[in-house]
Order: C-alpha cells, then sequence, then structure tokens
C-alpha cells in the first residue's frame, strides 16, 4: 500500500524532493493476449536486452526498465509531441483530440536506439523516448508517490529536530524558502521564527509562498475570543482535533498562524498528523480504511452573527485517495461540522461508525499529539489537508492572526525551487 512505498529514511525523501529518482522493480505480470495468433514479440539489439515489444489488436504492449506497460492506440497518438501536435514553448496540445479516430492502428512500428517510431495511416509520425514512456505510463505512475512523505508522532517528530528557519532568510533567499518548503511538504507543519509580531508582517510572510486565499473569514484573521464570529475558535473553549473548512467543496489548503499577544494561561496548539493515524487503520483494518475512502459525507457550517449570515456546504469522504496509486492526499475530519449523515444507506452506516471510530481512537492517543506554545515572533504553517489542530483551554487576552493559503500556489513554488509536489 501507498504507506510502504513513503516508508524511507528522511534522507531518502530529501532526494525525492529535490528531483531525485528512485528506482525500483515492478513485478511483471504475465502476458496474456486477446489475439495470441496475431501478435509476435519484439526484441532490440543485445545491447538493449531489456526491451521488447508487442503490438496487439487494441493495444501496444511494451516491456521495458523492468515495466510492463499497455498503451492504448488513441493515447500514443493523442500523445504525439510532434510541432504540429503539441506546442512546446506552451507546453500545450495542439493536436485535436477529438478529430482522432477511435479505431486508430500504426501502420509500422520501429525502434531506433531508445526512441519508438508510431507512422500512422495518414503518414503521421510520432516519436516516443522510452524513458519517458515508462514515466508517463499508468504502470510507472501507480508505482510511485505524488508527494514524499515523513509520517510522524510526536516522537518521531521531535527526534528528527527540523529546524525553524528564520524570518530574513524565509523572506529574502531562495535557500531559506526551500529549506522551510523541504520541512513543510515532508512533514505538513513548518515554523518560521523572529517574525515581528504584527498583522502586517505575518501578511507579508504568507505572500511570499502564496496567494491569500479570501474566505467568509476575510483575507486575513484577527479574532480573539469575543464571539465575533458563530465559530467554537471565537471563544475560550477548548478545541478537539479536527481539519479546517471541511464544509468547502474544496478545503483550504494551508492555514497559518501567528499568536500575537497572550496575557493569560493555557492555549497550547495541538498537532496531530492525520495521515500517520490513517496509515494505523490501513494496517490494521484496511477494509475500515477503503470504506472511509468513500463513504461521501456532508459538512455544513451555519452562522448568524451580527452581520455574518453564511450557510456552507461540502461533501466528500473522510480520506481522499489517489485512484491509481492509493497514495492518501486529503483528510476531511472535523467531527464539530459534520452534518446529518444522510448520503449513507443503512446498511453501510454502522460499518462507517465503526471505521470512524476505529480512526479516531488513532488519532487520538497521546503518543500521536504534538503540543506547541504559539508565542509572538513564531509562525506556525499547517497544511490543512494533512495535519489535524486543536487547542487548549485558555485563560485571559489572547490575540491571533493568520490566513489561509491557496495549495496550488504553495506547491508552484515548491517546484519552482525543484522540489517534488
Amino acid at each position: 500500500m501507498w504507506c510502504h512505498r513513503l516508508s524511507h529514511l528522511q534522507s531518502s525523501l530529501q532526494d525525492l524532493l529535490r528531483g531525485r529518482v528512485i528506482c525500483s522493480a515492478l513485478q511483471q505480470p504475465s502476458f496474456n493476449s486477446l489475439f495470441p495468433l496475431a501478435v509476435h514479440w519484439h526484441h532490440t539489439a543485445s545491447k538493449y536486452p531489456n526491451c521488447a515489444w508487442q503490438q496487439h489488436e487494441d493495444h501496444f504492449e511494451l516491456q521495458y526498465a523492468n515495466t510492463v506497460m499497455r498503451f492504448d492506440y488513441v493515447w500514443l497518438r493523442d500523445h504525439c509531441r510532434s510541432a504540429s501536435c503539441y506546442n512546446s514553448k506552451t507546453h500545450q496540445r495542439s493536436l485535436d483530440t477529438a478529430s482522432v479516430d477511435l479505431c486508430i492502428k500504426p501502420k509500422t512500428v520501429r525502434l531506433d536506439e531508445t526512441t519508438l517510431f508510431f507512422t500512422w495511416p495518414d503518414g503521421h509520425v510520432t516519436r516516443y523516448d522510452l524513458d519517458w514512456l515508462v514515466q508517463n505510463s499508468y504502470e510507472g505512475q501507480k508505482q510511485k508517490v505524488v508527494q514524499p512523505r515523513i509520517l510522524w508522532n510526536a516522537e518521531i517528530y521531535q527526534q528528527a529536530q527540523v529546524p525553524s528557519v528564520d524570518f530574513q532568510s524565509f523572506l529574502e533567499t531562495n535557500e531559506g524558502l526551500k529549506n522551510f518548503l523541504e520541512n513543510f511538504l515532508l512533514y505538513g507543519i513548518a515554523f518560521v521564527e523572529n517574525v515581528p509580531p504584527t498583522q502586517e508582517h505575518t501578511e507579508k510572510l504568507a505572500e511570499r509562498i502564496s496567494l491569500i486565499r479570501e474566505t467568509i473569514y476575510g483575507r486575513m484573521w484577527y479574532f480573539t475570543s469575543d464571539f465575533s464570529r458563530g465559530d467554537t475558535a471565537y471563544t475560550k473553549l477548548a478545541l478537539d482535533r479536527h481539519t479546517d473548512t471541511t464544509y468547502f467543496q474544496e478545503p483550504c489548503g494551508i492555514q497559518v498562524f501567528h499568536c500575537l499577544k497572550h496575557e493569560g494561561t493555557g492555549g497550547r496548539t495541538l498537532l496531530v498528523d492525520g495521515f500517520y493515524a490513517a496509515e494505523q487503520v490501513l494496517q490494521k483494518a484496511p477494509e475500515e480504511f477503503d470504506l472511509l475512502s468513500k463513504v461521501p459525507l456532508k459538512h455544513e457550517y451555519i452562522e448568524n452573527v451580527g452581520e455574518c449570515h453564511n450557510h456552507m456546504i461540502g461533501v466528500g469522504p473522510v480520506l481522499n485517495v489517489y485512484p491509481w496509486n492509493k497514495e492518501l492526499y486529503l483528510i476531511r475530519y472535523n467531527n464539530y461540522d459534520r452534518a446529518v449523515i444522510n448520503t449513507v444507506p443503512y446498511d453501510v452506516v454502522h460499518r462507517w461508525y465503526t471505521a470512524h471510530r476505529t480512526l479516531t481512537i488513532e488519532l487520538r492517543r497521546p503518543e500521536n499529539e504534538f503540543w506547541v506554545k504559539l508565542k509572538p515572533g513564531r509562525v506556525l504553517f499547517i497544511d490543512n489537508w494533512r495535519v489535524l489542530h486543536g487547542r487548549e483551554s485558555f485563560t485571559g487576552y489572547r490575540q491571533l492572526c493568520g490566513c489561509y493559503l491557496t495549495r496550488d500556489d504553495v506547491l508552484n513554488t515548491a517546484r519552482l525551487l525543484g522540489l517534488q509536489a
């Protein structure tokens, strides 16, 4: 499962983030053909002993680099990178996919060194580098993770001694920004130190890596425990672990917290790696993990306080995985905001409650809880698609500011710095 491919050493994962490739042998399935009498294996010259291919009636089969790949002929025509089919300057397709004959088959196939040439019925020639096909085949993608991560509980994170990044280094150098993003991508949380305790400097920090996502809460938060909004966060009460904005169709990707002032006691922030807890469920009760990744639920936010009137509904499963490699990419967990369960048939509801209880037990294990005291000058970034947060109750006057960031922009910044995201 996806975790087994993620349980590498931190150094290996950091290599991946920097764009290095780690290859692993793939198990090769048998070469069954719908037309066994109509195909013939073509083997390359002796200097390429691991490459062979054959044409089937409805697809092309390639064995290369310890990978067995199957390509639909329409796919091969649609992904042609010739000048007439693909604009290499804009990296956009020029070919009209709807114009490709759905029954198309190549007239000839030829291998020259490590390039395959497909000649189509109209005479057009498509060229594919073998390594490109491995990287972009379904079989190749299902063995890769989209984003390498280090799953953690409190002990794992504390022993890793993940360094914070200084405010000036974060703002003024690509190295500081890259180090920050590398840690954030691996662990789902990261800190910036020595930030002037003002909303303006917090905003400047956030804008270094992303556009700020404006929501019903505004562009920048600036709040105390005055219950100015219809949300428990605007009180002094303890908050159990949760992810934010589960009631959005697309929950906010990253959130930023900066405690500008606290004259009182308590108020520590709780952080829990939701992916670590989900991995425990996967190992102990895979059928329950599967159920949590398939059952759609509604989350809802109804607000009628002062001039704030909102009614938000988001729909999705608790666990969200990529279908091709089963990699978990989003956890939507908020018991406060979960709406009436009316999207699940009666014969599934009880099993869902059992699976939800299993996940909750893992999320609430004391060893999985990482507690941190937010203070002026220390800004916390949280991956809201992965890490749950909460807080203990507090006394006195507590002033926080922060914002949500657009996930696409944060990942874009990371990729431009050479990280895998």
